[in-house]
């Protein structure tokens, strides 16, 4: 029985995890984190979860914790995914696994002194619609010729995914972006030799841009062309074209259609349809078996260098 705690708990991504974990055998929930002793307290109570703690520390001295989800605010992943391992705890965080190349290779290095399991939760590697197209580049069937991208959401105050006040700042870069550029890099295999940042006016509140577009170019010429709006009106997401040698294939988080529209069968592409299951199975099987997950923090590190080389082009 692997148990782990889940910090961040009662967040929209915090529940997705819980509920993902729930369908995972093998598998217990034993504490959780959250940001007043009242509601994390009435939330574990509801989720017949054992432990609830504001502090993150507290849960950590607990013999009944193997291993930390950590689904926390961006500004703190690093030192507390660098507080995880240094108590003896696997981690897997939350994307971005900082905010900032910088901490990102002091989380490397600090893994590296362990014998533990340590990743960021880069799940656009884990949906059905992702790995589709990965087993069939990998395959052969398909090369990338352009990643067209659309990260769009109407975000002009400070809420979360679930309409809630945050208690920390979103960012387009470091944030959205991230799962964009890792999965490009991903399905490539390349590291981009050229790349570029445009970004709108800040907003006067939050102090961060509402809207950006990013451009990267492979040494082989394939290219990702990334668009994001917090000011978007319309539909909310991120829907990514591959644009392929041979077709062309549109996916919106585990869904995934053809250039025309028509659904594209995934059935048996994984054990579940459900990216945050898949990345959490991921995790648990690791624990487990001692192997090098996908989306360890060693795997994710070239694509932090890279949001860094996007931030220092951005006019």
């Amino acid at each position: 029985m692997i148990k782990i705690a889940v910090a961040g708990a009662a967040g929209a991504f915090g529940m997705k995890h819980l509920d993902a974990l729930a369908n995972i055998e093998d598998v217990e929930v034993t504490s959780v984190v959250g940001r007043t002793m009242d509601s994390i307290s009435a939330f574990a109570k509801e989720r017949g979860i054992a432990h609830a703690t504001t502090d993150l520390a507290e849960s950590l001295a607990r013999d009944d914790v193997d291993a930390v989800i950590l689904s926390t605010p961006t500004q703190m992943h690093a030192e507390q995914s660098i507080q995880c391992m240094k108590a003896g705890k696997h981690v897997m965080c939350e994307i971005p696994m900082s905010d900032s190349a910088e901490d990102a290779r002091k989380v490397v290095e600090v893994h590296k002194q362990t014998n533990l399991v340590g990743m960021a939760g880069q799940v656009r590697r884990f949906n059905p619609s992702h790995q589709y197209m990965h087993n069939k580049i990998k395959a052969g069937d398909l090369s990338i010729q352009q990643m067209d991208v659309q990260t769009y959401f109407f975000r002009r105050s400070n809420m979360n995914a679930m309409g809630n006040p945050r208690s920390w700042t979103d960012h387009l870069l470091w944030h959205h972006a991230c799962h964009t550029i890792d999965l490009f890099m991903y399905q490539t295999g390349e590291i981009p030799s050229e790349v570029f940042g445009l970004q709108g006016p800040k907003h006067p509140e939050l102090g961060i841009a509402m809207d950006m577009s990013i451009g990267l170019k492979t040494p082989t010429g394939k290219i990702c062309t990334l668009s994001l709006s917090f000011n978007n009106d319309g539909p909310l997401g991120t829907f990514f074209r591959y644009i392929c040698d041979n077709g062309t294939f549109v996916a919106s988080y585990d869904d995934l259609y053809d250039g025309y529209e028509k659904p594209v069968d995934l059935s048996g592409v994984a054990v579940s349809n459900n990216g945050i299951e898949l990345i959490d199975r991921e995790f648990v099987d690791a624990i487990k078996t001692g192997k090098v997950p996908n989306s360890s923090f060693e795997q994710v590190l070239p694509a932090m260098e890279v949001m860094h080389r996007i931030e220092q082009s951005l006019t």
